[in-house]
């Protein structure tokens, strides 16, 4: 298993955000959670363990990091922690493991828009879109850059190192995921400052 010393730090307060998106729920596994780009696994059995009222189904694109998340699952024995899926977030939802529409309470993206091409952003919004119940919630986490300004420093610093590294990388903005969530139904209802200068973005759909 996978031990990202980020995710171990971030996850309690990044857990603290979600138990507000995810409410009570009305029962124990009845809200249908999906993360895209799950990673390890680490943060996802945190997660599930502290929110019993959820279903959490995790995938990734990632070999390794299926294998991560398997372990996770298997070790934790937690019971509403589902084997992951093989997905790939730039595809269309109809690729994404047999969900329905209009069947998910909450979909998850942690630390994921940043490092990976635009078109992932765009599908994990579609998809949101078109997954998500009405009221539901598109929960993301990471750094970005707010109406075209990048702070702190070290934030610009991140964004020029990431975009070195892969030209189609680096902090997505605010504006844009605006704009992403207009036009597939959603609207940004929260934006809350985090540790190490990140921040969580909460999108309902209408």
């Amino acid at each position: 298993m996978q031990v990202p010393a980020a995710a171990e730090r971030n996850k309690g307060p990044i857990l603290a955000v979600l138990r507000e998106c995810a409410g009570p729920g009305a029962g124990p596994g009845t809200l249908r959670v999906l993360e895209v780009g799950a990673g390890s696994g680490l943060h996802a059995a945190h997660f599930a363990r502290a929110l019993p009222q959820t279903r959490w189904q995790l995938s990734d694109c990632d070999p390794r990091a299926l294998r991560s998340i398997a372990a996770y699952v298997e070790a934790t024995g937690v019971p509403n922690l589902l084997p992951p899926i093989l997905l790939d977030v730039s595809q269309g939802w109809e690729t994404w493991g047999g969900t329905q529409p209009g069947t998910l309470d909450l979909l998850v993206s942690i630390n994921m828009m940043h490092i990976a091409e635009l078109r992932c952003t765009e599908g994990l919004f579609k998809g949101a879109g078109v997954l998500l119940k009405p009221g539901g919630v598109l929960f993301t986490y990471g750094p970005y850059a707010v109406d075209g300004q990048i702070s702190p420093q070290s934030n610009v610093d991140f964004d020029r190192s990431l975009r070195q590294s892969n030209p189609a990388w680096g902090l997505r903005d605010t504006a844009l995921l605006r704009e992403l969530a207009q036009s597939n139904g959603l609207c940004l209802e929260r934006m809350v400052d985090m540790p190490a200068n990140n921040k969580s973005l909460i999108f309902r759909k209408l």
